[in-house]
Order: C-alpha cells, then sequence, then structure tokens
C-alpha cells in the first residue's frame, strides 16, 4: 500500500474537454487517472473566481477502475474558474489526501501529485462571455511600430517643423539619443531629431515593399516630450508632427495602400505641460495647477497644495488622471465630440490603449463601445491593450481584471512571447520549457485573443531585439521567423528591420538608418513577412507546440491537408530528428502525423537554423 498513482493533462482531451478557454454556461468534462486498491474517493476542487471553493465528486468508470469523471456547468458571469484535485486513500486505516494540481513550473498541461495542500498550483478556466473576434484586416496583417520623432523627415531640406523652446535637437541623425537631467534626476532638456507625419507619407512605399499592412503610431497629440505621452492637448496633432491636414492625407493615402492606423491612446495620464493641467502657464490662467474652479481641477487628486498631487509613478510631469470622473469620461469616449469618437471618425482602423492595467475595466468598456460606434462594417475597428504579463488572470490594484471576457480588449502586446522568443534563442529556457510556456498562454487565452495579440520582439519600452541577441545576425533570423510563426499579429518595431541596435531608453530610440541598412537582416525581415502574408495557415492556423529533443516545433494548422510545420534548432550543434524523442504536450496523435511526413526527406537541422514546410 502506498499513495496512489494519479495523472491528469488539462492539455489533452482525455482528461478536459473542450480545450482552453470557454463561453461561460459551456459544460466541461473531466476525467483524471487514479490507480490504487485502497482510494476511497476523488474530488475535483474547483473555485470560481472570488467565491468559496465547491467539492465535486467524481465518479468511477464502470470500464476502467482507474479512471474517474465529472462534468462540469460553468455558470453566472464571465471569469475564471480554478481548480486542481483531491484523491482520499486508506493508509494503516487512516484516511489520508494526496492532490495534484500544476507542475512546478506554474504551466498548464500535465501536473504532479503533492501531500501538502499549501503547495498546490491550481488549474484555470477562461471563461468569456461572448466570441470577440479582431478585424480580418488586422488578423491577417503584420504591424510596424513607428516613434515618429525617430523615422524619417519628410521636409524637403530636413528643416524641423515648429522646433519647441528649451530643448535641443541633433546635428545628425546618427547621434545617439542622450538625456540632459537635473541632479534629481529629472529630464530638463527634450531631444529631438525632427521626424514627422510627412515623413511616413514619404516613406509608404518603403513600407509596403517591406510587407507591413497596419502602422501603430508613437503618440501624435501635442505634447512637450519626443514620446508625446505627456498630453498636451488631445485635440491637436503636435506641431512638430504636422497638423490634421497633414494627418488626413496620412490616412487617406495608407488606406489607398491597404495599410490601417493605429493609433496610442495615452489616457490614464497627461503633461504637467498641458491646457488641463497648466502647471508651468504655458496654456494661459487656466488648467487644474492654476486654477480651482478650473473645469478640469476634478481631474487631478491634489494633496495639501497644488504642488502636490498623483502622478504615474511618481514622475511629475505625468499627473494621474482620475478616470471615475463623469466629465472626464465623457471627454474621452462618452459624448459624439469625445477624443475616441473624433479620431476614431477620422478613419483609423483602431487603437492601442497605454498602461491598460491603469484603466478600469468599465472604462475600458466604455471606449471600445466608442470606438465599435464608427465601425464602417460590422467588425471593422480593433483595440489592443499594453499588458506586460498574462492578461487573462492579470490582478491591477488588488482587482481581476476582465480584459478578455468580450466587450473590452480584442487582444494585448503580447510580451510573454518576446520573452518566450528571447530566452529560447539565447539559451535560458529548452525547446520543451518553451513549448509548454506557450501552450499555456493558448490554454488561457480565448482562441479570438490569442490570434489577435499584438507579439513584439521589442518596443520603445525595452532593448532592441539585435542587442538582446548579441548582434548575431543567426540568432536575428531564427527570432524574425519564430515572429512570423507564433499565433497572433506580429509587430515590428520601427529599425529592427535594418538591424538598429540600442540598450535601455533612450537608446533603443535611435534615428532610422536610411541608407545604412543592414542588408542582409532587412531581406530576412522582407522572405519572413511575405511567409506570414502568404500563408493562411500562419495567421488563422490552430496553433500547437511541441519538442523533439532540443528542437522546438511549432504547428499552425487548418486541417490534415493543409496546415504549416516549423522546427527550429537554437543550438550550436546539428541535430537529426527522432520522433522517439517527441513531446506532444497533448498526448495526441496530430502533431506526430504531421510530422511523418515532413522528416520522410530530410531529417537534420542544422545548428542555429530551422525548417519550414507548408502542405495545403
Amino acid at each position: 500500500m502506498g499513495v496512489p498513482d494519479v495523472y491528469f493533462n488539462s492539455w489533452s482531451e482525455s482528461f478536459r474537454r473542450p480545450f482552453g478557454a470557454v463561453k461561460i454556461g459551456s459544460m466541461i468534462y473531466f476525467s483524471i487517472r487514479a490507480a490504487g486498491s485502497t482510494i476511497t474517493k476523488v474530488d475535483l476542487m474547483i473555485q470560481k473566481d472570488g467565491e468559496q471553493t465547491q467539492e465535486q465528486h467524481m465518479a468511477r468508470s464502470s470500464e476502467n477502475d482507474s479512471l474517474y469523471y465529472l462534468k462540469f456547468m460553468t455558470e453566472g458571469k464571465a471569469g475564471l474558474y480554478f481548480y486542481h484535485f483531491r484523491i482520499s486513500y486508506l493508509e494503516n486505516q487512516q484516511e489520508k489526501s494526496v492532490f495534484y494540481g500544476k507542475a512546478v513550473d506554474n504551466y498548464g498541461g500535465e501536473g504532479r501529485a503533492i501531500t501538502d495542500p499549501a503547495q498546490i498550483e491550481q488549474y484555470q478556466i477562461t471563461c468569456f462571455d461572448h466570441r470577440d473576434p479582431a478585424p480580418d484586416w488586422y488578423v491577417h496583417g503584420v504591424i510596424y511600430h513607428i516613434f515618429v520623432d525617430r523615422f524619417f523627415n519628410g521636409d524637403w531640406y530636413r528643416r524641423i517643423l515648429h522646433p519647441k523652446k528649451n530643448t535641443f535637437i541633433y546635428a545628425t541623425t546618427e547621434d545617439l539619443p542622450y538625456y540632459i537631467r537635473d541632479k534629481n534626476g529629472d529630464i530638463v532638456r527634450w531631444d529631438f531629431y525632427g521626424g514627422n507625419l510627412n515623413g511616413i507619407i514619404d516613406k509608404l512605399n518603403d513600407l509596403k515593399k517591406l510587407g507591413v499592412s497596419i502602422l501603430y503610431l508613437s503618440p501624435i497629440f501635442e505634447a512637450s516630450s519626443n514620446h508625446k505621452y505627456d498630453t498636451a492637448d488631445y485635440f491637436r496633432i503636435d506641431p512638430m508632427f504636422g497638423d490634421r491636414k497633414i494627418f488626413d492625407k496620412l490616412i487617406a493615402r495608407a488606406r489607398r495602400m491597404g495599410i490601417h492606423i493605429i493609433l496610442d491612446g495615452v489616457f490614464n495620464h497627461v503633461g504637467a505641460d498641458s491646457k488641463y493641467f497648466n502647471r508651468f502657464s504655458h496654456y494661459g490662467d487656466g488648467g487644474a495647477y492654476q486654477d480651482l474652479s478650473s473645469k478640469y481641477h476634478d481631474w487631478f487628486t491634489f494633496h495639501g497644495d497644488h504642488d502636490h498631487y498623483e502622478c504615474w509613478w511618481d514622475i511629475a510631469d505625468l499627473p494621474t488622471v482620475n478616470k471615475e470622473k463623469q466629465t472626464y469620461k465623457d471627454f474621452i469616449f462618452g459624448s459624439e465630440n469625445s477624443v475616441v469618437d473624433t479620431w476614431t471618425a477620422a478613419g483609423i482602423g483602431g487603437w492601442r490603449l497605454d498602461v491598460a492595467d491603469e484603466l478600469s475595466d468599465t472604462f475600458i468598456a466604455g471606449i471600445r463601445k466608442a470606438v465599435d460606434r464608427h465601425d464602417q462594417n460590422e467588425n471593422d475597428k480593433v483595440l489592443i491593450g499594453e499588458v506586460w504579463e498574462d492578461a487573462s488572470n492579470k490582478i491591477s490594484y488588488g482587482k481581476r481584471r476582465h480584459y478578455l471576457d468580450g466587450g473590452m480588449l480584442h487582444g494585448v502586446m503580447n510580451y510573454p512571447f518576446r520573452t518566450l522568443i528571447i530566452d529560447l534563442i539565447n539559451g535560458k529556457i529548452n525547446a520543451q520549457q518553451a513549448a509548454r510556456a506557450s501552450f499555456t498562454i493558448k490554454s488561457n487565452y480565448p482562441r479570438d485573443t490569442l490570434f489577435a495579440n499584438m507579439n513584439n520582439m521589442g518596443t520603445h519600452d525595452t532593448e532592441r531585439i539585435f542587442t538582446m541577441l548579441s548582434e548575431n545576425e543567426k540568432k536575428m533570423r531564427l527570432a524574425i521567423w519564430l515572429l512570423m510563426v507564433l499565433p497572433g499579429v506580429p509587430c515590428i518595431y520601427y529599425g529592427d528591420e535594418a538591424g538598429v541596435t540600442g540598450g535601455k531608453d533612450p537608446d533603443n530610440r535611435r534615428f532610422y538608418p536610411w541608407g545604412r541598412e543592414n542588408q542582409k537582416i532587412l531581406t530576412m525581415f522582407r522572405e519572413a513577412i511575405k511567409a506570414r502574408r502568404t500563408d493562411e495557415n500562419l495567421q488563422i492556423g490552430n496553433f500547437y507546440s511541441f519538442s523533439i529533443g532540443l528542437v522546438f516545433g511549432c504547428l499552425r494548422i487548418q486541417s490534415k491537408d493543409r496546415y504549416t510545420l516549423f522546427l527550429l534548432n537554437p543550438t550550436l550543434e546539428s541535430i537529426t530528428l527522432d520522433l522517439d524523442h517527441l513531446i506532444d504536450e497533448t498526448r495526441g496523435d496530430l502533431i506526430r502525423h504531421c510530422l511523418k511526413g515532413m522528416l520522410q526527406t530530410e531529417k537534420k537541422i542544422e545548428a542555429q537554423s530551422f525548417r519550414i514546410d507548408q502542405t495545403n
């Protein structure tokens, strides 16, 4: 007699079906294998998020006395369930328990049995209210993220449009970014290169040739800084970038070329130097800082006097707005002339919400409603949120977030995939760990969200991907193709395709090296983007990750006759593939079936290389 032998796999439909996230009200079928003659009962311990744990007794199969099963109905509002199993048994006439939860790596799939209930890591079920797919133009596209000041100056003589007082302009576009700070570390002189909207218009043909179909612009509204996350006027294009006429021209030109524009919505905070706060009196006598009777005063939280106020991350330049004030909600999204309505009506494809963690669910839902008002056709606009972690179970300020329940965000910035790409290629994780990490995201996210996530290898907030890969071109090629193969919409940070390097801010915000691009890397991007844009399997095919020894694998499949297989060898040694080393986390036969055909012709993958095969 001893501890029962227990096995469960949340990714295998032999043990839990249907797979992954489900619509609330769905029935879920659980099975678990528990072998042992002394077992007295098996219970599913399941908890709706925020509620008490339920004990659901599992019945023993009449055909297999080691198999226990249960049907469970999800109910109530959309949200999360968490669950594990308790297996009770007798030992020396005493009743004891063993528990089965997630593995020690805290991923889903195959778990582990433990005797200490305090060590249980529970499995997750994501329940959404309704399907909420992003527009086809978005899901099938490739995004290019432009930091406007650093991209291109469209003036014929390269003159800087409307330079700001008390700032400096770099002597050449090859100068490295640099901050001038005071003794407290605050930036006292903002730096500019002179990129503008006309510059983007001038380069639309280049972007089209690269293969991108979506432009995501860093903030373009009036602000003191070069990055524009300190908004001064939501209804005015920053004069250094252009004006409304030039913006409309950009929208029209891009539309004719089949390119959509996504704007950056920064609604959690504004600039201290803004018409709303006006700390430095650049906007007359009004504003919350200057005038207690200002219509903007109750948007902000002051402590004692006007010099002490709530600000984002304690950055005085970024006073935080009270998003629960109805006047602010109306200003951003709740009226026909709101910020979101005004710019969405101008013809943009959608928004990316800055620091979505700082916005309440009701605030995001309000923005989504305003965006949807401007759908020319059903499901024409997209709304993406900046979330750095797994957005399905995110807790922010002590509250569980419901971004993905339906009617809020279509998707989020997929930073977990960025980490996976870098760590796999740099050898910090192995192929099986990468497979488990990616499959956990798949199982936690609604399918529509998984395909709508904005996947990136770098942004204005991170080190450049080429730098993270030690400027190794072989590694870079692997990263580029992995970005195109993983589920979600690939997003290229401007200059990555040119081989731009850079560490943390501001070094990651160098000017684009026009005429000095790394042509080898540029060719890599063009080839990979073309594959992504022409292979529908890579856009909407179901996703399975797996490992064969040290090789990471990805299957994107629409049917048994329409699929694409991708195998990546990140190591420094060539590898001969052996199906006996296949680890399929679903414990099914689909991946093995698809691999058999691929490996009939060639079983070797060279060091730091990949293989991609399409079957249609």
